[in-house]
């Protein structure tokens, strides 16, 4: 367990020059960002699939919703089916036989619906559910391996698996959209299962890392005792709750899009305008990573720029006009891939090596949690006033900022350290 007055080597260097992903082993980044992004784009487009398959044949809005949470649920179970990944010999095998798995059922899903009971439907998609942690937290526990150890290139790696995420959180949907609109819901899904099954070979064209745990699978730790590590580990506690605070803040801005429509005085249908804004400002804020990766200790940069997102929130609460909320939009989107960003780093930086895998599933369960928590709040708090959400997400952010360093410094008095 690495000391709360952690360092980075390389946290000093100042890097400006544009990189591209072939600065990888032997352009491993460049499969990895391959793999990462196709994955991505299965696992965050095959809700709005799901949801589009069953409107679209006459089913009710609940089937809708309850079939789309057996995907998105199911993430909930990721600690449990991460530990597969750090025993493993070759974790390259487990994501692909993952991202296989991940493909097989939900085109047996899409296919079979509406030939066999819902009951069936739900457990399939619910299997394809279980996979999703290994696609998204699972994928980002190998980069440090595939980039090396050099905290500068892991920086600038790490912009580059933000922009993987937005890729699959912005183009995931509006693949599913598109397709669904030319030829039909159940083709676009069965287009992201195709690309879920490109995903698992160029899974394993990955370079090979050897295992961390040696060879002595007993020292891989539990789910359960992982997440005892977390607690009492101080950098990665005040990782877990500044990524779930933050989560649960900017769940509310696509809630809050549709009502801010009426204030604002435009047609609801260019809600659609705000949310494309906070997501190309967040695919913009991890091309800002790939030209000036972060520097410095991942803790205090999670807090400085927790306080980042918090101004964003407070732009789009306090905007009046339609281009100023655009602009908030895209501006929270930027603030939130860094933020994003740097608690990557936190995780690889402060996890064991051992554990790593399970570290990084546990915080995206609890981001998922989290952030779904934040839509459901949102939801029932528009109806009082369509910013309180925006606002009451600012606050929490700033008081877990301000919780962390506190933390951090009570820490820091004890221990000596600055």
């Amino acid at each position: 367990m690495r000391a709360e007055n952690h360092r980075t080597t390389d946290a000093g260097a100042n890097a400006t020059s544009v990189s591209t992903p072939t600065d990888g082993r032997g352009g491993g980044l460049v499969r990895y960002v391959v793999a990462a992004a196709l994955a991505r784009t299965a696992d965050g487009g095959a809700v709005v699939a799901v949801i589009l398959l069953v409107t679209s044949s006459g089913g009710s809005g609940t089937l809708a919703g309850a079939l789309g949470a057996c995907i998105t649920a199911p993430h909930l179970l990721g600690p449990f089916v991460a530990r597969p990944l750090d025993l493993a010999r070759d974790g390259r095998k487990v994501i692909a036989s993952a991202c296989l798995l991940y493909a097989a059922v939900l085109a047996t899903g899409v296919l079979t619906y509406a030939r066999v009971p819902a009951l069936v439907t739900a457990l399939l998609l619910a299997v394809a559910g279980t996979c999703g942690p290994l696609l998204t937290g699972g994928i980002s526990s190998r980069l440090p391996a595939i980039v090396g150890p050099e905290t500068r290139t892991q920086r600038r790696a790490q912009g580059w698996d933000v922009a993987t995420y937005g890729v699959g959180g912005t183009v995931g949907p509006s693949l599913v959209a598109a397709l669904s609109g030319w030829a039909s819901p159940s083709a676009a899904a069965l287009a992201l299962a195709g690309g879920a099954g490109v995903a698992a070979g160029a899974v394993l064209l990955l370079p090979y890392a050897p295992a961390a745990h040696g060879g002595d699978k007993a020292a891989v730790l539990k789910p359960g005792p992982t997440l005892a590590l977390v607690a009492r580990t101080g950098q990665l506690r005040r990782t877990v709750y500044l990524t779930m605070i933050v989560a649960l803040g900017v769940a509310a801005l696509p809630i809050t899009a549709v009502h801010m429509t009426q204030v604002l005085g435009v047609t609801t249908s260019t809600a659609a305008v705000l949310t494309a804004a906070y997501g190309l400002g967040n695919l913009a804020g991890s091309a800002v990573l790939m030209v000036f990766p972060l520097t410095g200790d991942p803790d205090r940069l999670m807090r400085c720029l927790a306080l980042g997102v918090v101004v964003g929130l407070c732009m789009v609460a306090a905007s009046h006009v339609f281009p100023l909320s655009v602009a908030a939009y895209g501006l929270t989107g930027v603030l939130n891939a860094l933020f994003f960003a740097s608690t990557l780093a936190a995780r690889t930086e402060y996890a064991p090596a051992g554990a790593r895998a399970q570290v990084f599933i546990w915080v995206a369960a609890l981001k998922i949690t989290s952030g779904s928590a934040g839509t459901a709040l949102a939801g029932s708090l528009t109806g009082l006033d369509v910013r309180l959400p925006l606002l009451l997400g600012a606050a929490a952010i700033s008081a877990a900022v301000l919780a962390a360093t506190l933390e951090k410094r009570a820490v820091g008095s004890l221990t000596g350290s600055p």
